[in-house]
């Protein structure tokens, strides 16, 4: 039998919906503009580690569990960034692969060279628990501070605004949906489709397009 939380509890008591004035659904991703006014800001005030942190989860839409854990190995070949990573992804067990752009090997390179320690391996250590990575919880604050930091509202927005900016950046440009579901390791194209949330207009805008 299906249970029901406090707050949806509480509104079949009263009547009212559950969520009545609560922010839910998909996090909407970034624009051009967001990115860039988000990128000055962390430059300007020489947040180096959150700068390279940024770059990463912009090019490697990845979760933000797999994002905090990956390690200095895993984007550096010798003494240079590599242009490509592959990480394997805790929720579904499979690789997936992405670019690394040069603004972000910059800003990762710059990281590694002036970072307090890196000992544990990890690319994003955390500064609380020595050998362990930034937390997820960590991150989401980072995310909601660098949002704020624009004039957008921080509620509005979260860690997988970020994993969705570049994908949907993508469709809208190539209309591709098989790439897009190979660069966010998606096992089924619904998953893509639901995820970038394609409409019907959109579908039928591609439609058009298409000759016979």
């Amino acid at each position: 039998m299906q249970t029901l939380n406090q707050s949806e509890a509480s509104g079949a008591k009263t009547g009212k919906p559950w969520n009545r004035g609560k922010l839910v659904g998909q996090k909407p991703p970034l624009k051009r503009k967001d990115i860039w006014a988000i990128r000055v800001r962390l430059q300007l005030a020489e947040r180096r580690r959150d700068l390279a942190l940024f770059n990463l989860a912009i090019d490697s839409k990845l979760r933000g569990c797999d994002l905090v854990a990956i390690r200095i190995a895993d984007v550096k070949i010798g003494q240079a960034i590599a242009s490509r990573a592959i990480v394997t992804q805790r929720k579904t067990g499979r690789p997936v692969q992405f670019e690394i752009t040069e603004p972000t090997r910059e800003a990762i390179s710059t990281w590694i060279d002036t970072m307090p320690h890196r000992g544990s391996g990890h690319l994003f250590p955390s500064r609380m628990c020595w050998g362990r990575h930034l937390s997820t919880r960590q991150y989401a604050r980072l995310v909601k501070s660098w949002i704020d930091a624009i004039g957008l509202d921080p509620q509005l927005y979260g860690t997988h605004s970020l994993r969705r900016t570049k994908p949907t950046l993508i469709y809208r440009r190539t209309q591709n949906l098989r790439a897009v579901q190979l660069l966010l390791g998606h096992t089924k194209l619904e998953s893509t489709v639901r995820y970038l949330g394609i409409e019907v207009d959109d579908a039928l805008a591609i439609a058009e397009q298409t000759e016979v």
